[in-house]
């Protein structure tokens, strides 16, 4: 067997905490040990289980994490109103340009107006000089797509 191979005890090891600077003495292998925590301090002994212990700003970092993803959820939803908005022009629906300037042309701007002619059935919107049905039909594909919810009677094939 190899001579010399026990590290060196310490019967009388300094232990200090660097939370609340309790200093104690303990047998160790290390002279002196420096904790960052001890039973004094720590919440699970005191019972202040409530209070977060922050290392190294972990906390802090966590809690700017939450707010970068909340704010991102809140900007999806505002995205997606945006998408439905009735105010959106009917310019920017990915329909022929003959039927969006036969649109136009009927004072139908956004997509609210549209949706109002809608509720009195496809033949309200097919009265519209230059609106056929075959814009009816991409312009109903478009508006679902979007999102939109086509009105009851516009989904009542009409000839």
């Amino acid at each position: 067997m190899k001579k010399d191979i026990q590290p060196k005890y310490y019967s009388n090891a300094k232990v200090s905490c660097a939370s609340c600077g309790a200093e104690w003495e303990t047998g160790s292998t290390v002279q002196e040990i420096r904790t960052e925590v001890c039973s004094n301090c720590h919440p699970f002994y005191t019972g202040q289980q409530a209070r977060i212990l922050d290392r190294e700003g972990q906390v802090e970092r966590f809690y700017k994490r939450l707010q970068v993803r909340q704010d991102l959820v809140a900007e999806q939803k505002a995205q997606s109103d945006a998408k439905t908005s009735p105010d959106r022009p009917v310019t920017e629906l990915d329909i022929n340009a003959k039927a969006v300037s036969a649109l136009v042309k009927a004072e139908l701007n956004v997509v609210g107006d549209v949706l109002r002619v809608l509720e009195g059935g496809e033949k309200a919107l097919l009265e519209v000089d230059g609106f056929g049905r075959k814009s009816l039909i991409d312009l109903k594909k478009e508006l679902r797509r979007l999102g939109y919810e086509i009105p009851a009677a516009a989904e009542e094939i009409e000839l």
